[in-house]
């Protein structure tokens, strides 16, 4: 692949990867055929993980030590064939194997007995209607109507194989298997099919009409249910067999920064006609976000500049007037934007006319790189699977009663331009959402609908804000608590899907690509390979034993007597060819990597070359790979180079552009155990001047000081915090000595403080982020406390509280105060972390959070008046 695939991502191919295996051997052998669908949110990149698996299946994948399918046969079908594609593209874009020969839109004029091996199909609905030439096939003509000269048989637009004979002959070819990938799967499954009539994509899954059903079937959506509920009742028949689920996690997804954090609300205030304002201060927000990008792009020296594009949304009945008004204000804000940056998507394709500007049409999956465009008058959510990242304000004249409509459009607006959050800054990692006929009761409707309700991402990973607040980092706080923040510990989330060795060689890669460290892979080479010959000297007589292994093909011969009863075995061992050695030599460039493995290939051969000596070095290395304290050892020294490497230029790296950093910190994260990483400063914060009770009544939020971040009065809205919390906010920033505190985000980002622990029902790692990070002053010195209030009743309590007080345990010297806070009644109760009591309590797990915060190992959390000594 030629892009690094995002942890959820990994996971989703991982799981793709073995369910599909098992499809495919539950049709191999018991002739039943089944589905399974990949439901992900918005923006996760379903098309980049189904590029990852389609690459597997033809041409395997070590990682999760998958084998090639050489019989794979993929037809990818949707309901639009400019879907079909973008689909396309974005798979020859992600795939370093898969080309564009391998990729085939089936025209009208298809025809062939059966698809090949190797190869990705691209159909839509309207190439399978009863009309189509590829469903019509061969007619019988009669003999009047016979062309001169031509047979009976061969006529014009007459197909030799109807895409039903093909796909029947493909699935009947014991050498081939037919995967089949139903692209915006919950389409074309609305509604229960009959007896009598069935949907075109039903007729494809279920076959019809003599026709096989396609053995396996994979449904890809962000809405799977349609598709699982028509898969659940094919499976109640017992026609198909529907296997487990692949969901991924939309907490992972908008934690890996793909999609935005912050929607902002724009309404009238007052019911007034106040569009054309509300559209002006669109355009400023456009021209603004103009500008903070190619500031960042060029501070960031990134090859390309991203252009910003706004979306017009028009009802269903456009006022073309309307339109063009609209047009007009925004280039009185910008006028260097020329009638050129307008383009339409209606239903009509011809150029439209909005007031005095002609607009022409343009196909909806060229707008993301037609940067030209700047403004793009839509009407519904343009089109089933577009998205652009770069479309950042949305200003929809669509009436109140179509928030329906809103929420749709605003969810396709939701990827991040450059494929990652910008680290600390909520400004480039947010759309506007302008609504000039929405009251404060319809635009809570959308608020709600996109929090809690887009696509399954939790509520309090995406942030809406109706009264903008734009922080900046504090003037008030002095650079004492920036120079200490610096220094905090942050800790990375584990991924899965990457050995030690090819982490350490990714990290020396990179290190020499930036300058960093230049000739890094090499030195990193020499270290392993003399490691290596130390464990071969240390395991002789393990090595010993391997090699002969390695040149041992072990085979069982059966033999049996005319007229004898019984057979009889007997072990026979061949001297491995060329073929079985490299075969061998293979599982150990798995075991070290291909980068070491070729690279002690090379060193056992540097003094002689020849065919001889190059033999025996492939056998040495394959030899070594089969010892398992050769490659613990391997493991634990290339774990303890890349400590060293990233402990040792850490500061280089601070200094690298967003983009490389992020790469080492993905890098970091590969580790099969949570690591330390700096946190970065934070460089913008968008919070909501106004906020929201119990009741859905809107207030304008309490302002206090010494925030981090705080807009140009010094202030800082202290928005979705409950009542105790904001109490201890003022408590924390009253006492004696305080600088400054941080509201520290509830996602891990460079600016979030994480820390890693154990989701108890999945096994997997997840991260919490405590609450408030305060600054006091300590004896003359600035020092960090970090005091997290949670609820003693919440599922997640236990965990997170074990969580917290190990890292209290192991990375306690970097804070004054690490404590844990829950209301006991009218009381507020403190667990110091920080004691070694209180630990030994919360590890000892034989209470609940509940009777820690009752028993004497908690305190009265405001009994403490002064910060303490």
């Amino acid at each position: 692949m030629k892009f690094t695939l995002k942890p959820y991502q990994r996971s989703a191919l991982e799981d793709m990867l073995a369910t599909l295996e098992r499809a495919k051997t539950i049709h191999e052998r018991e002739a039943v055929p089944t589905s399974v669908s990949l439901s992900a949110t918005t923006g996760a990149g379903k098309t980049v993980i189904a590029a990852a698996v389609v690459e597997s299946l033809f041409y395997g994948n070590d990682d999760y030590n998958f084998e090639l399918d050489d019989g794979a046969v993929v037809v990818w079908f949707s309901d639009q064939p400019n879907l079909n594609q973008q689909t396309r593209f974005r798979i020859m874009e992600a795939s370093d194997k898969v080309v564009s020969t391998d990729l085939v839109t089936i025209e009208s004029t298809f025809s062939r007995p059966k698809f090949d091996a190797g190869k990705v199909y691209f159909l839509n609905t309207q190439k399978l209607s009863k009309s189509s030439l590829l469903t019509r096939g061969h007619e019988a003509v009669a003999e009047q109507d016979v062309f001169e000269g031509m047979h009976r048989s061969v006529q014009p637009d007459m197909q030799g194989y109807t895409i039903w004979q093909t796909i029947a002959n493909t699935i009947e070819d014991p050498d081939l298997t037919l995967y089949l990938i139903v692209d915006e799967a919950h389409r074309g499954f609305g509604t229960k099919a009959t007896s009598d009539k069935s949907t075109i994509v039903q007729k494809l899954i279920n076959g019809h009409a003599g026709y096989p059903p396609v053995p396996i079937v994979w449904g890809i959506s962000a809405t799977i249910g349609d598709f699982r509920e028509a898969m659940d009742d094919a499976d109640v028949s017992g026609d198909r067999r529907y296997l487990p689920p692949v969901q991924v996690d939309g907490f992972q997804v908008q934690e890996s920064g793909l999609v935005k954090d912050v929607v902002k609300v724009d309404i009238p205030a007052e019911a007034q006609a106040i569009d054309m304002v509300l559209v002006r201060r669109g355009a400023r927000k456009l021209k603004h976000s103009s500008e903070r990008w190619q500031s960042y792009c060029e501070t960031q020296r990134l090859p390309d500049v991203v252009k910003p594009l706004m979306v017009l949304q028009a009802p269903n009945t456009p006022d073309h007037d309307k339109i063009g008004e609209a047009l007009d204000v925004i280039f009185d804000v910008m006028p260097e934007l020329g009638s050129a940056s307008i383009r339409h998507v209606f239903d009509k394709h011809a150029m439209q006319t909005f007031g005095a500007h002609q607009v022409h049409w343009i196909e909806p999956q060229l707008v993301e790189d037609r940067t030209d465009v700047r403004i793009l008058v839509a009407k519904d959510a343009i089109s089933t699977g577009w998205d652009c990242p770069r479309a950042e304000v949305l200003v929809s004249f669509r009436p109140a009663v179509d928030h329906d409509h809103i929420q749709q459009l605003l969810g396709r607006m939701v990827r991040t331009p450059l494929a990652r959050r910008v680290p600390g800054d909520d400004e480039l990692n947010s759309v506007d959402c302008l609504l000039p006929f929405f009251d404060r009761k319809t635009a809570g409707d959308v608020v709600r609908l996109l929090t809690a309700q887009i696509d399954g991402v939790p509520e309090p990973t995406r942030r809406i804000v109706r009264d903008e607040c734009l922080m900046t980092p504090n003037k008030s706080v002095p650079e004492t608590v920036w120079r200490v923040w610096d220094n905090l510990p942050s800790m990375t989330i584990p991924q899965r899907g990457t050995s030690p060795v090819k982490r350490l060689a990714t990290l020396a890669l990179s290190l020499s690509t930036d300058g960093v460290r230049p000739g890094a892979l090499a030195e990193v080479s020499g270290q392993l390979h003399g490691l290596l010959d130390e464990a071969a000297v240390s395991y002789s007589s393990k090595v010993k034993a391997s090699i002969e292994e390695v040149l041992a093909v072990r085979l069982q011969q059966i033999s049996a007597k005319f007229g004898a009863k019984g057979v009889e075995y007997a072990d026979i061992v061949e001297v491995a060819d060329e073929r079985a050695i490299r075969a061998a030599f293979e599982d150990a460039c798995k075991a070290f990597g291909a980068d070491i493995a070729h690279g002690y290939v090379d060193y056992l051969t540097r003094a002689d070359d020849s065919d001889d000596a190059l033999r025996e070095a492939f056998i040495r290395t394959a030899a070594l790979a089969c010892v398992p304290e050769i490659r613990e050892a391997v493991d634990k020294k290339s774990d303890q180079i890349a400590t060293e490497l990233f402990d040792e230029h850490a500061d280089a790296i601070q200094e690298l552009p967003d983009d490389r950093q992020q790469e080492y910190r993905d890098i970091n994260a590969l580790a099969a155990t949570p690591q330390i990483e700096p946190l970065g400063r934070p460089r913008t914060r968008i919070e909501d001047y106004v906020d929201e009770n119990e009741d859905g009544q809107l207030f304008r939020a309490e302002l206090v000081k010494l925030h981090l971040m705080s807009d140009e009065n010094g202030d800082a809205p202290i928005t979705k915090l409950n009542e105790w919390e904001a109490e201890i906010v003022k408590h924390e920033i009253a006492r004696n000595g305080a600088l400054g505190w941080y509201r520290n985000p509830p996602r891990q980002t460079a600016d979030s403080l994480g820390i890693a622990y154990r989701d108890e029902t999945t096994g997997n790692w997840r991260s919490m982020h405590p609450d408030f990070i305060f600054f006091h002053e300590i004896d003359g010195e600035a020092k960090a406390s970090i005091v997290d209030p949670h609820g003693h009743h919440l599922d997640d309590s236990f965990v997170k509280l074990q969580a917290l007080a190990t890292f209290a345990e192991e990375h306690g010297t970097a804070f004054h105060r690490i404590e844990a806070l829950s209301k006991v009644g009218s009381v507020m109760k403190m667990l110091d972390l920080k004691d070694e009591d209180v630990r030994a309590g919360i590890n000892a797990g034989r209470r609940s959070v509940d009777w820690l915060y009752s028993s004497q190992l908690a305190s009265n959390y405001y009994a403490e008046n002064k910060v303490k000594n």
